[in-house]
Formats: C-alpha cells, sequence, structure tokens
C-alpha cells in the first residue's frame, strides 16, 4: 500500500494566530483521513516551509504527496511561487508523486460555504 501524505499549504503570516483556523483546518482533515499524513505548511514567514515538509513527510516514507493550497484564489503565488516549488520537490525526490490541488477558494463548495457564512452573517 502507498503511504500517502496531504499537505495544506497556505501563506504565512508574522502574528501566530493567524495560522490558528489553518490548524484547526489540518486537525479536522486529518480527521477524515486517518490512514494519510495530513499537515500544514507556509509559504512564508513561518515554519515549516513546503520543501522542508515534503521532505521530512518523505523521509517518513510518503511515496504520494497531494498538496492543497489553501488559498482563496489562484493568485501570483499559487500561480508562480508554487509550480516553481513544485518543480524542484520532484527534482529532489524523483521517486515519489506529487499531485496539486486547485487553490481551496476556486471549488464550488468551499465557495458555497463562504457564501452560506455571509449571508447567515448578515442577520437575515
Amino acid at each position: 500500500m502507498t503511504k500517502k501524505s496531504l499537505i495544506l499549504f497556505a501563506h504565512g503570516a508574522r502574528d501566530p494566530n493567524w495560522a490558528e483556523p489553518f490548524r484547526r483546518l489540518r486537525a479536522l482533515t486529518q480527521a477524515g483521513l486517518p490512514d494519510v499524513a495530513v499537515e500544514l505548511a507556509f509559504l512564508e514567514l513561518m515554519t515549516p516551509d513546503l520543501p522542508q515538509l515534503a521532505a521530512q513527510q518523505i523521509a517518513d516514507g510518503a511515496q504520494q504527496v497531494t498538496i492543497v493550497p489553501v488559498f482563496l484564489g489562484q493568485g501570483g503565488h499559487v500561480r508562480r511561487d508554487l509550480p516553481v516549488l513544485i518543480e524542484q520537490l520532484r527534482r529532489d525526490h524523483p521517486g515519489v508523486a506529487f499531485q496539486v490541488a486547485a487553490a481551496a477558494g476556486e471549488d464550488d463548495g468551499v465557495l458555497q460555504a463562504l457564501a452560506h457564512y455571509c449571508v447567515s452573517s448578515s442577520g437575515r
């Protein structure tokens, strides 16, 4: 059986409290995928970064790594920075299968959940 890893990839911030919703998301995701190592990596300002975390997961035996950008849209970080990181990961770990999901905000279900939240917040 192929050992799998799922990395939630977020931007990062100077304020450590910024990451709390992402930590909760990681825990919720891990609960839904008990046989997969689910971790959180950051583009900048926080650790671990994506190369560090992927290398750790691979050292722990991951043969398939899925990266889920938990960004609202496909901005420059997802369109430009992430492909460069993925290309480097593929060069550094040629025996590992890397998959990259679309930014979370591109998913209709995510947008529906956010719209529901916005509507319910309006007090209607």
